[in-house]
């Protein structure tokens, strides 16, 4: 990782607090931090509310699509 890397990540990525959560919640609020800091970076290189909606939904839609419970287990 460069150190404009490091910027960028310092600039973007919002930490969830690990204490007090059960596993669910904890993983909700990760996944929760992680759109809002994807949707920030989108905003600030000029992405439209439609642009960003429909990517991240394009997105969410591939992994549900591609996500093998059967698979999941094992790993």
């Amino acid at each position: 990782m460069t150190e404009t890397d490091s910027f960028e990540s310092d600039q973007f990525v919002t930490e969830f607090p690990k204490n007090g959560y059960s596993i669910v919640d904890y993983l909700q609020g990760r996944v929760h931090f992680a759109l809002l800091d994807q949707m920030k970076l989108m905003t600030s290189s000029g992405m439209s509310k439609d642009q960003i909606k429909i990517t991240i939904i394009d997105t969410v839609t591939e992994i549900i699509d591609n996500f093998d419970p059967k698979e999941s287990k094992s790993s």
